[in-house]
């Protein structure tokens, strides 16, 4: 997708919220098309009356009413008004909200850091950020100061002190790894990568169904050579892997080394987190979700039509479809502390 897709990746989608929850953390909930905040009991901290609203980072969370956005904090106050028409949740200090048709950069007493001028501007990641000019996506310091100029059609937040950058487009484009300086470290040669995680990043070359899986290092050098269908980023040690095309392939897990261990068997599969992982048997219809620990052995089985990683030990799941359906956040032991109404 061109870059100018990343726009579309709003702050205010609940699920988003699910999957990313600090460690001392309040947990939304919707009821009556309204959100809210529960602790990690259950209990309604947070009345729900925002029309859209974030997990918390760094101790705030984005909320929004009447088509703005602003922030409050742990106790349900509004410490910086809900006044912009976009916001995006603090990291590493500061929040990138867009004003007017206008992009700054604000700290958490809402005061003005600096102002950008960019179509859109993102989160600050190892200490820069991106931003968007036209189609094209570069990088800024803590002073606004554009350090890696937007030459890039795709460009991604720096992990583990390198980004995933690609020029050109989807069929003729390579992706590589740049340092702050935007300098190639790893030149572009993938067909589709992802971030460094836990040292190594998933790689691939070839596309659709003729794509093949690895992990390089930081140097580039593959320590897991090309051979699955699929590959995950590493979590906790252990990477979910495809043996197998899409329609008729299955997901195991693998080890620094490479080596299987949790044989596929599984529909889908998604990281660890928190010593558990989500995974599927079935097809997208009739397949449900339960969670496994690092052995495999199964630990929640309860059915689940949508899952989430475990965030300080709890996870939101969904029973049914999103008309009918029944959303909750469940403990470790498969306990619902809450439940939708």
């Amino acid at each position: 997708m061109r870059a100018k897709i990343y726009s579309l990746l709003t702050a205010g989608l609940i699920l988003s919220a699910h999957l990313s929850i600090a460690q001392d953390a309040l947990y939304p909930f919707q009821q009556n098309s309204k959100y809210g905040f529960i602790s990690r009991s259950g209990k309604v901290m947070v009345e729900p009356k925002y029309k859209s609203a974030e997990a918390f980072f760094e101790g705030y969370s984005v909320v929004g009413i009447g088509g703005k956005k602003g922030f409050i904090d742990k106790s349900g106050k509004e410490v910086i008004a809900v006044e912009f028409d976009e916001a995006y949740r603090f990291k590493e200090g500061l929040a990138a909200v867009k004003k007017a048709g206008k992009w700054s950069y604000i700290d958490k007493t809402g005061k003005v850091v600096f102002n950008l001028q960019a179509d859109y501007a993102y989160n600050f990641s190892e200490g820069l950020a991106r931003f968007q000019k036209g189609l094209k996506l570069g990088y800024i310091d803590r002073t606004g100061k554009e350090v890696i100029k937007p030459v890039y059609d795709f460009a991604y937040d720096f992990s583990d002190g390198l980004a995933r950058v690609k020029q050109g487009d989807s069929k003729s484009g390579k992706f590589g790894y740049i340092d702050k300086n935007g300098t190639y470290v790893i030149k572009p040669t993938f067909d589709d990568c992802f971030d460094f995680k836990e040292g190594l990043a998933n790689v691939a070359i070839g596309k659709d169904n003729a794509a093949k899986w690895g992990y390089i290092n930081k140097n580039g050098t593959y320590e897991i050579e090309l051979q699955f269908d699929k590959a995950n980023q590493f979590s906790e040690g252990f990477a979910a892997v495809r043996v197998g095309d899409f329609k008729t392939g299955k997901w195991g897990y693998i080890d620094r080394k490479g080596k299987l261990v949790i044989n596929p068997r599984f529909d889908q599969a998604m990281n660890y987190s928190e010593a558990l992982a989500c995974v599927k048997i079935g097809d997208a219809k009739t397949g449900k979700w339960s969670y496994i620990d690092k052995t495999g052995k199964t630990i929640i089985d309860k059915g689940f039509d949508t899952p989430s990683d475990f965030r300080s030990e709890l996870a939101y799941v969904r029973i049914g479809s999103l008309k009918s359906g029944t959303s909750a956040y469940i403990d470790r032991k498969g306990n619902m502390v809450w439940q939708s109404k």
